[in-house]
Protein backbone atom coordinates (compact mmCIF):
# COMPACT_ATOMS: atom_id res chain seq x y z
CA UNK A 1 0.00 0.00 0.00
CA UNK A 2 1.15 3.46 -0.66
CA UNK A 3 1.21 6.07 1.92
CA UNK A 4 -0.55 8.76 0.10
CA UNK A 5 -3.37 6.23 -0.09
CA UNK A 6 -3.44 6.24 3.69
CA UNK A 7 -3.06 9.64 4.40
CA UNK A 8 -5.96 10.53 2.24
CA UNK A 9 -8.39 8.17 4.33
CA UNK A 10 -7.24 10.53 7.67
CA UNK A 11 -7.34 13.44 5.86
CA UNK A 12 -11.02 12.67 4.63
CA UNK A 13 -11.84 12.61 8.13
CA UNK A 14 -9.77 15.79 9.21
CA UNK A 15 -8.76 17.55 6.73
CA UNK A 16 -5.02 19.40 7.12
CA UNK A 17 -6.78 22.31 6.73
CA UNK A 18 -8.04 22.32 10.09
CA UNK A 19 -5.54 22.57 12.15
CA UNK A 20 -4.36 25.42 14.16
CA UNK A 21 -1.81 28.57 12.16
CA UNK A 22 0.74 27.58 15.23
CA UNK A 23 0.62 24.06 13.99
CA UNK A 24 2.54 21.42 12.08
CA UNK A 25 0.46 18.53 11.23
CA UNK A 26 0.86 16.63 8.10
CA UNK A 27 3.67 14.90 6.32
CA UNK A 28 6.96 15.39 8.32
CA UNK A 29 9.42 12.70 7.09
CA UNK A 30 8.82 10.64 3.81
CA UNK A 31 7.15 11.11 0.75
CA UNK A 32 3.01 10.26 -0.10
CA UNK A 33 4.17 7.65 -2.85
CA UNK A 34 6.30 5.12 -0.84
CA UNK A 35 5.02 1.71 -0.07
CA UNK A 36 3.78 1.06 3.27
CA UNK A 37 5.29 -2.16 4.91
CA UNK A 38 3.09 -1.37 8.60
CA UNK A 39 2.16 1.60 10.78
CA UNK A 40 2.96 2.07 14.73
CA UNK A 41 0.51 4.58 16.08
CA UNK A 42 1.39 6.59 19.33
CA UNK A 43 1.13 9.76 20.88
CA UNK A 44 4.30 11.35 20.44
CA UNK A 45 6.78 10.45 17.52
CA UNK A 46 9.80 10.10 19.94
CA UNK A 47 13.02 8.35 19.10
CA UNK A 48 11.97 4.85 21.67
CA UNK A 49 8.96 4.63 18.92
CA UNK A 50 11.34 5.18 15.51
CA UNK A 51 13.12 2.07 17.80
CA UNK A 52 9.91 0.17 18.03
CA UNK A 53 9.03 0.77 14.52
CA UNK A 54 12.60 -0.65 13.27
CA UNK A 55 12.15 -3.22 15.38
CA UNK A 56 8.85 -4.44 14.12
CA UNK A 57 9.79 -3.49 10.22
CA UNK A 58 7.23 -1.10 10.02
CA UNK A 59 8.35 2.00 8.13
CA UNK A 60 5.76 4.76 9.18
CA UNK A 61 4.80 6.59 12.32
CA UNK A 62 1.30 7.84 13.06
CA UNK A 63 1.70 10.46 15.92
CA UNK A 64 -1.18 12.82 17.45
CA UNK A 65 1.49 15.44 18.27
CA UNK A 66 4.23 16.71 15.67
CA UNK A 67 7.83 16.15 16.64
CA UNK A 68 8.77 19.34 15.08
CA UNK A 69 6.95 22.48 15.24
CA UNK A 70 9.40 24.85 13.92
CA UNK A 71 12.36 25.30 11.48
CA UNK A 72 15.41 23.05 11.91
CA UNK A 73 18.67 24.62 11.33
CA UNK A 74 20.85 21.93 12.35
CA UNK A 75 20.87 18.35 12.15
CA UNK A 76 23.51 16.72 14.40
CA UNK A 77 21.41 15.38 16.57
CA UNK A 78 22.00 17.61 19.51
CA UNK A 79 18.69 17.07 20.96
CA UNK A 80 15.77 14.74 20.69
CA UNK A 81 14.07 16.35 17.91
CA UNK A 82 17.41 16.22 15.49
CA UNK A 83 17.69 12.72 16.72
CA UNK A 84 14.45 11.36 15.92
CA UNK A 85 14.02 12.94 12.08
CA UNK A 86 17.82 11.71 11.73
CA UNK A 87 16.96 7.73 12.81
CA UNK A 88 13.82 7.97 10.91
CA UNK A 89 15.15 9.42 7.35
CA UNK A 90 18.31 7.05 7.84
CA UNK A 91 15.98 4.12 8.03
CA UNK A 92 13.25 5.41 5.09
CA UNK A 93 10.41 5.76 8.24
CA UNK A 94 8.02 8.30 7.04
CA UNK A 95 6.33 10.52 10.24
CA UNK A 96 2.94 11.44 9.79
CA UNK A 97 1.27 14.08 13.00
CA UNK A 98 -2.39 14.36 12.82
CA UNK A 99 -2.87 16.89 15.48
CA UNK A 100 -5.32 20.11 15.53
CA UNK A 101 -7.32 18.99 13.06
CA UNK A 102 -7.97 16.07 14.16
CA UNK A 103 -9.19 18.20 17.75
CA UNK A 104 -11.39 20.30 15.38
CA UNK A 105 -13.37 17.86 13.91
CA UNK A 106 -16.86 16.37 15.40
CA UNK A 107 -15.86 12.79 15.18
CA UNK A 108 -11.93 13.27 16.85
CA UNK A 109 -10.25 13.54 20.19
CA UNK A 110 -12.95 15.34 22.16
CA UNK A 111 -15.35 12.84 20.78
CA UNK A 112 -13.19 10.36 21.87
CA UNK A 113 -13.34 11.75 25.26
CA UNK A 114 -17.13 12.16 25.52
CA UNK A 115 -17.73 8.79 24.43
CA UNK A 116 -15.16 7.36 27.11
CA UNK A 117 -17.30 9.41 30.03
CA UNK A 118 -20.56 8.20 28.44
CA UNK A 119 -21.57 11.17 27.40
CA UNK A 120 -24.80 11.83 25.21
CA UNK A 121 -26.20 14.96 22.77
CA UNK A 122 -22.73 16.12 21.45
CA UNK A 123 -22.00 19.84 20.74
CA UNK A 124 -18.98 21.97 19.41
CA UNK A 125 -17.91 23.79 22.37
CA UNK A 126 -16.73 26.59 20.03
CA UNK A 127 -17.73 26.46 16.60
CA UNK A 128 -14.99 27.71 13.96
CA UNK A 129 -16.23 30.18 11.66
CA UNK A 130 -14.99 30.70 8.13
CA UNK A 131 -14.91 27.11 7.08
CA UNK A 132 -17.87 27.37 4.19
CA UNK A 133 -18.44 28.25 0.95
CA UNK A 134 -21.82 28.74 -0.99
CA UNK A 135 -21.49 27.84 -4.48
CA UNK A 136 -24.23 29.33 -7.10
CA UNK A 137 -23.52 27.49 -10.71
CA UNK A 138 -25.75 28.59 -13.98
CA UNK A 139 -26.85 25.61 -15.88
CA UNK A 140 -29.27 24.41 -18.78
CA UNK A 141 -32.78 23.44 -17.45
CA UNK A 142 -31.91 20.01 -19.41
CA UNK A 143 -28.46 19.63 -17.40
CA UNK A 144 -29.62 20.64 -13.55
CA UNK A 145 -30.10 16.90 -12.56
CA UNK A 146 -26.86 15.72 -13.73
CA UNK A 147 -25.39 18.69 -12.35
CA UNK A 148 -26.81 18.98 -8.71
CA UNK A 149 -26.07 15.05 -8.40
CA UNK A 150 -22.68 15.54 -9.61
CA UNK A 151 -21.66 18.08 -6.51
CA UNK A 152 -23.61 16.18 -4.42
CA UNK A 153 -21.27 13.12 -5.19
CA UNK A 154 -18.52 15.49 -4.55
CA UNK A 155 -19.18 16.11 -1.18
CA UNK A 156 -21.52 19.59 -1.53
CA UNK A 157 -24.75 19.65 -0.05
CA UNK A 158 -24.60 19.57 3.88
CA UNK A 159 -25.93 21.27 6.24
CA UNK A 160 -26.41 19.96 10.03
CA UNK A 161 -28.03 16.36 9.92
CA UNK A 162 -29.08 17.26 6.33
CA UNK A 163 -27.42 16.21 2.91
CA UNK A 164 -28.15 17.14 -0.42
CA UNK A 165 -29.51 20.61 0.34
CA UNK A 166 -29.65 23.02 -2.63
CA UNK A 167 -31.85 25.90 -3.77
CA UNK A 168 -32.71 26.90 -7.41
CA UNK A 169 -34.34 28.97 -9.56
CA UNK A 170 -35.08 29.35 -12.72
CA UNK A 171 -34.06 32.35 -15.30
CA UNK A 172 -32.36 33.37 -18.70
CA UNK A 173 -29.10 33.30 -19.71
CA UNK A 174 -27.93 35.05 -23.20
CA UNK A 175 -24.08 34.25 -24.08
CA UNK A 176 -22.50 34.96 -27.75
CA UNK A 177 -19.93 32.39 -28.83
CA UNK A 178 -16.65 34.10 -30.07
CA UNK A 179 -14.76 32.97 -33.29
CA UNK A 180 -13.17 29.48 -32.02
CA UNK A 181 -15.16 28.55 -29.14
CA UNK A 182 -17.32 25.16 -29.30
CA UNK A 183 -20.58 25.78 -27.84
CA UNK A 184 -23.41 23.39 -26.94
CA UNK A 185 -25.83 25.30 -27.96
CA UNK A 186 -26.46 28.38 -30.04
CA UNK A 187 -24.34 29.58 -32.99
CA UNK A 188 -20.99 31.28 -32.62
CA UNK A 189 -21.39 34.75 -33.43
CA UNK A 190 -25.00 35.25 -32.53
CA UNK A 191 -26.46 36.25 -29.09
CA UNK A 192 -28.15 33.25 -27.87
CA UNK A 193 -30.53 32.64 -25.09
CA UNK A 194 -31.16 29.98 -22.80
CA UNK A 195 -33.52 28.53 -20.03
CA UNK A 196 -31.00 28.26 -17.32
CA UNK A 197 -31.55 26.84 -13.46
CA UNK A 198 -29.20 29.14 -10.66
CA UNK A 199 -28.07 26.63 -8.32
CA UNK A 200 -26.62 27.31 -4.54
CA UNK A 201 -25.34 24.87 -2.70
CA UNK A 202 -23.03 25.25 0.56
CA UNK A 203 -19.38 23.36 0.22
CA UNK A 204 -17.04 23.24 3.03
CA UNK A 205 -13.90 24.80 2.24
CA UNK A 206 -11.43 21.93 2.24
CA UNK A 207 -14.36 20.11 -0.49
CA UNK A 208 -14.53 22.84 -2.88
CA UNK A 209 -11.45 22.24 -5.34
CA UNK A 210 -12.97 18.45 -5.91
CA UNK A 211 -16.61 19.52 -6.19
CA UNK A 212 -15.84 22.41 -8.54
CA UNK A 213 -14.06 19.76 -10.40
CA UNK A 214 -16.84 16.93 -10.40
CA UNK A 215 -19.35 20.24 -11.46
CA UNK A 216 -17.23 21.38 -14.79
CA UNK A 217 -17.14 17.74 -15.57
CA UNK A 218 -20.69 17.01 -15.31
CA UNK A 219 -22.04 20.55 -17.02
CA UNK A 220 -22.13 20.67 -20.84
CA UNK A 221 -20.92 24.17 -21.23
CA UNK A 222 -17.52 25.04 -22.52
CA UNK A 223 -17.31 27.91 -20.49
CA UNK A 224 -18.82 27.33 -16.74
CA UNK A 225 -20.50 30.04 -14.61
CA UNK A 226 -20.10 29.58 -11.31
CA UNK A 227 -19.66 32.19 -8.12
CA UNK A 228 -18.14 31.45 -4.74
CA UNK A 229 -19.71 33.52 -1.73
CA UNK A 230 -18.03 33.17 2.02
CA UNK A 231 -20.65 32.02 4.38
CA UNK A 232 -20.06 33.89 8.09
CA UNK A 233 -22.01 31.13 9.75
CA UNK A 234 -19.66 28.93 11.97
CA UNK A 235 -19.74 25.63 11.21
CA UNK A 236 -21.53 23.34 13.71
CA UNK A 237 -19.31 20.20 12.90
CA UNK A 238 -15.91 21.68 13.35
CA UNK A 239 -14.42 23.78 15.79
CA UNK A 240 -12.54 23.32 19.67
CA UNK A 241 -13.76 21.46 22.49
CA UNK A 242 -17.28 19.37 22.99
CA UNK A 243 -19.92 19.84 25.71
CA UNK A 244 -22.35 17.04 26.00
CA UNK A 245 -24.27 15.21 29.09
CA UNK A 246 -24.37 12.16 31.50
CA UNK A 247 -27.24 10.16 31.16
CA UNK A 248 -28.28 11.14 34.67
CA UNK A 249 -27.51 13.62 37.66
CA UNK A 250 -23.96 12.19 39.48
CA UNK A 251 -22.62 13.75 43.23
CA UNK A 252 -19.46 16.09 41.75
CA UNK A 253 -17.02 13.94 43.64
CA UNK A 254 -18.38 10.52 42.55
CA UNK A 255 -18.13 11.84 38.90
CA UNK A 256 -14.55 13.07 39.52
CA UNK A 257 -13.24 9.51 40.83
CA UNK A 258 -14.87 7.60 37.66
CA UNK A 259 -12.53 10.26 35.48
CA UNK A 260 -9.40 9.51 37.27
CA UNK A 261 -10.66 5.57 36.89
CA UNK A 262 -11.56 5.97 33.10
CA UNK A 263 -8.38 8.33 32.27
CA UNK A 264 -5.60 6.23 34.65
CA UNK A 265 -4.92 9.22 36.28
CA UNK A 266 -2.61 9.32 39.39
CA UNK A 267 -3.83 12.75 39.90
CA UNK A 268 -6.57 15.21 39.36
CA UNK A 269 -6.17 18.75 39.74
CA UNK A 270 -9.93 20.75 40.15
CA UNK A 271 -11.24 23.70 41.44
CA UNK A 272 -13.40 23.59 44.72
CA UNK A 273 -16.46 21.89 44.26
CA UNK A 274 -19.77 24.03 44.05
CA UNK A 275 -22.55 21.96 43.76
CA UNK A 276 -23.24 18.07 44.97
CA UNK A 277 -24.56 17.09 41.80
CA UNK A 278 -22.54 17.23 38.16
CA UNK A 279 -24.66 16.39 34.49
CA UNK A 280 -23.29 19.16 31.71
CA UNK A 281 -19.38 18.16 30.60
CA UNK A 282 -17.02 20.19 29.07
CA UNK A 283 -14.00 18.92 27.16
CA UNK A 284 -10.93 19.62 25.75
CA UNK A 285 -8.18 17.19 24.79
CA UNK A 286 -4.56 18.92 25.66
CA UNK A 287 -3.98 22.62 26.88
CA UNK A 288 -7.75 24.02 26.94
CA UNK A 289 -7.93 27.48 29.58
CA UNK A 290 -8.68 29.10 25.83
CA UNK A 291 -12.26 27.21 26.02
CA UNK A 292 -13.03 28.12 29.84
CA UNK A 293 -15.49 31.32 28.50
CA UNK A 294 -16.92 29.23 26.41
CA UNK A 295 -17.48 26.32 28.59
CA UNK A 296 -19.14 29.17 31.05
CA UNK A 297 -21.69 29.62 28.20
CA UNK A 298 -22.84 26.28 27.88
CA UNK A 299 -23.64 26.16 30.95
CA UNK A 300 -21.34 23.19 32.08
CA UNK A 301 -20.77 21.49 35.44
CA UNK A 302 -17.45 20.67 35.10
CA UNK A 303 -14.81 21.38 32.45
CA UNK A 304 -12.08 19.04 31.55
CA UNK A 305 -8.98 19.54 29.84
CA UNK A 306 -5.36 20.14 30.64
CA UNK A 307 -2.47 22.07 31.49
CA UNK A 308 -4.03 24.48 33.72
CA UNK A 309 -1.56 27.54 35.49
CA UNK A 310 -2.12 28.06 38.99
CA UNK A 311 -3.65 31.55 38.22
CA UNK A 312 -5.69 30.73 35.52
CA UNK A 313 -7.70 28.26 38.22
CA UNK A 314 -9.22 31.29 39.30
CA UNK A 315 -10.49 31.91 36.22
CA UNK A 316 -13.56 29.46 37.09
CA UNK A 317 -14.92 32.17 39.77
CA UNK A 318 -17.62 29.93 41.11
CA UNK A 319 -18.89 29.37 37.83
CA UNK A 320 -18.13 25.66 36.99
CA UNK A 321 -15.45 22.91 37.98
CA UNK A 322 -12.23 22.99 36.51
CA UNK A 323 -10.53 19.40 36.21
CA UNK A 324 -7.29 19.11 35.15
CA UNK A 325 -6.43 15.86 34.38
CA UNK A 326 -2.78 15.44 32.26
CA UNK A 327 -2.67 16.83 28.65
CA UNK A 328 -1.13 13.09 28.06
CA UNK A 329 -3.61 11.00 30.34
CA UNK A 330 -6.71 13.43 28.03
CA UNK A 331 -5.46 12.77 24.87
CA UNK A 332 -3.63 8.83 25.01
CA UNK A 333 -6.65 7.32 23.29
CA UNK A 334 -6.43 9.51 20.06
CA UNK A 335 -4.22 5.93 19.52
CA UNK A 336 -7.17 3.96 20.05
CA UNK A 337 -9.11 6.50 17.51
CA UNK A 338 -6.47 6.37 14.85
CA UNK A 339 -6.66 2.63 15.04
CA UNK A 340 -10.28 2.97 14.22
CA UNK A 341 -10.41 5.49 11.16
CA UNK A 342 -7.83 3.02 9.38
CA UNK A 343 -9.17 -0.50 10.39
CA UNK A 344 -12.42 1.07 9.14
CA UNK A 345 -10.90 1.52 5.79
CA UNK A 346 -7.91 -0.91 5.42
CA UNK A 347 -8.81 -3.94 7.22
CA UNK A 348 -5.97 -5.89 7.12
CA UNK A 349 -3.31 -3.26 6.82
CA UNK A 350 -1.02 -4.04 9.71
CA UNK A 351 -1.16 -1.85 13.13
CA UNK A 352 1.19 -1.54 15.77
CA UNK A 353 -0.14 0.27 19.12
CA UNK A 354 3.04 1.64 20.99
CA UNK A 355 3.65 -0.15 24.15
CA UNK A 356 5.92 2.89 24.65
CA UNK A 357 4.64 5.52 27.21
CA UNK A 358 5.60 8.74 25.75
CA UNK A 359 4.18 10.56 28.45
CA UNK A 360 7.10 13.23 30.22
CA UNK A 361 5.27 13.93 33.24
CA UNK A 362 5.83 11.68 36.09
CA UNK A 363 3.86 11.57 39.89
CA UNK A 364 5.47 10.94 43.06
CA UNK A 365 2.50 9.16 44.57
CA UNK A 366 1.92 7.85 48.45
Amino acid sequence: MRLKQILEHIESIAPSSLQENYDNSGLITGNRDMEISGAVLCLDSVEEVIDEAISLGHNLVIAHHPIVFSGLKRFNGSNYIQRVIIKAIKHDIAIYACHTNLDNVISGVNKEICDRLGLENLEILSPKPGQLTKLTVFVPDTAKEKVRSAIFEAGAGNIGDYSECSFGVAGEGTFKAGDGSGPFVGEIGERHSESEHRLEVIVENWRISRVIGAMTKAHPYEEVAYDLYPVQKSHQGVGAGMIGNLTQPIKTLDFLKQVKAAFKCDVIKHTAVLKDEVERIAVCGGSGSFLLNDAIRAKADVFITADYKYHQFFDADGSLVIADIGHFESEQFTIDLFGQILREKFPNFALHFTEINTNPVNYLVG
